[in-house]
């Protein structure tokens, strides 16, 4: 799992019909101090997250289809949840 920040939603004209009715959403994943880790991906939405959002993204791809409730589709990253804080101890 990684942290992200939301940077843009995806639109696409034409995609796997197992994505269709799915937000796409750019994320940019986070190191845990926030500062950037890495380029931005492409994630399918399952938790209504908008640009702005701090998200949790689950990067492996049986764990990623199914979280969305897509088995055997062509997914590898998946938004799973809306972080509220982050506290490191």
């Amino acid at each position: 799992m990684l942290i992200g920040k939301v940077i843009g939603e995806v639109v696409a004209t034409h995609k796997h019909s197992s994505h269709e009715g799915q937000k796409l959403l750019l994320v940019q994943p986070l190191e845990l101090d926030g500062t950037n880790r890495g380029d931005a991906v492409i994630a399918v939405d399952s938790v209504d997250a908008g640009v702005g959002d701090r998200v949790l993204l689950i990067v492996e791809g049986f764990s990623a289809m199914t979280s969305v409730d897509r088995p055997a589709s062509p997914i590898d990253i998946a938004v799973i949840g809306i972080l509220d804080s982050v506290t490191l101890v």
